[in-house]
């Protein structure tokens, strides 16, 4: 009913770059979910001329999915608050992968290693190093590589180069089932529930969009609520349009592997306690210089409203 009041409307969402860690969101736009609000959602991944927050900031779009360090990082240069209104992620979704089979890893095994890491994204990386760090181990006596694009960083490692490697779905799986590459450790497990993706959107469209935003999120929230229910194959199967260039068993390994480890958010609502940790990271890592206030860069009352809480 509130959807049919409100009518259609077109809504474009820019995403950092396409990954199944994102899944919720797919389920929604596959699903039906977006349609059942009367939103036309088209799915816009970003580059390197247009980014989610300046996607946002520049107008081109009205939501965007990304990780909290995003605003974090405008907001430590002086930009706009950026604020984020529901969860997608409640769990880093990337993996420490070894060139050779290490049964009995330790955090330890890393030392005077190189270890090939996503460069798209900083919070991989700042959570490898809270996590080097709280198993006692100086994130110096590592060699970290971020200079690789990651097309050009998997074509490294399958070529020989570095003893670890950090990488997310489907890279994964692929990567283990041509035995290329071992598990070594979920990143998602090491570093402990965090609020790690998104969705955002500026000041002004909090305030005039909330009509939107609510049916956005009631969409979102219907995902989550099917995906909690569901197994692998179901919730592959959903997301097959997104990932067409996937193998389906691929796509169903990577699936079942986020949800082993609880990867995607329950509900909306982004809490308190997992922004503080996630802040602390970012401060320890030297990613942001100041720790900014809760209140300015996150927003429950639409995520509590839906959830039928206020």
């Amino acid at each position: 009913m509130a959807a049919a009041m409100g009518g259609r409307r077109r809504l474009i969402i820019y995403e950092p770059f396409r990954s199944i860690f994102y899944a919720p969101q797919f389920v929604a736009l596959h699903g039906g979910d977006f349609a059942a609000e009367a939103l036309d959602v088209e799915v816009v991944t970003a580059s390197a001329g247009v980014t989610t927050t300046a996607a946002l900031m520049d107008g081109h779009s009205e939501i965007a999915l990304g990780g909290i360090m995003r605003s974090l990082d405008v907001a430590d240069r002086g930009g706009p608050f950026l604020v984020h209104f529901a969860e997608v992620n409640s769990r880093n979704g990337f993996f420490l992968l070894t060139r050779q089979p290490r049964p009995h890893f330790t955090w330890t095994d890393l030392v005077g290693t190189t270890v090939i890491d996503f460069a798209e994204a900083p919070t991989p990386w700042q959570c490898l190093l809270t996590v080097l760090r709280k198993h006692g181990v100086d994130p110096g006596s590592v060699r970290i590589e971020r200079t690789r694009p990651l097309p050009d960083a998997l074509a490294a490692f399958r070529a020989g180069h570095g003893d670890f490697f950090q990488t997310g779905q489907p890279f994964t799986e692929a990567l283990i089932a041509d035995g290329t590459a071992h598990l070594a450790a979920s990143m998602g497990e090491a570093t402990g529930p965090v609020p790690f993706s998104s969705y955002m959107t500026t000041q002004r469209f909090l305030r005039d969009g909330r009509d939107v935003l609510l049916r956005f999120t009631r969409a979102l929230y219907a995902a989550q609520r099917r995906m909690a229910r569901a197994d692998a194959k179901e919730i592959a199967d959903v997301i097959a349009p997104a990932f067409a260039d996937i193998p389906p068993d691929i796509r169903q390994r990577a699936v079942a592997r986020y949800l082993a480890q609880h990867t995607w958010a329950r509900d909306p609502v982004i809490r308190r306690d997992g922004y503080d940790y996630l802040r602390r990271i970012l401060l320890d890592g030297g990613f942001i210089t100041r720790p900014h206030r809760y209140e300015d860069l996150i927003d429950t009352t639409i995520a509590t409203q839906v959830m039928g809480r206020s």
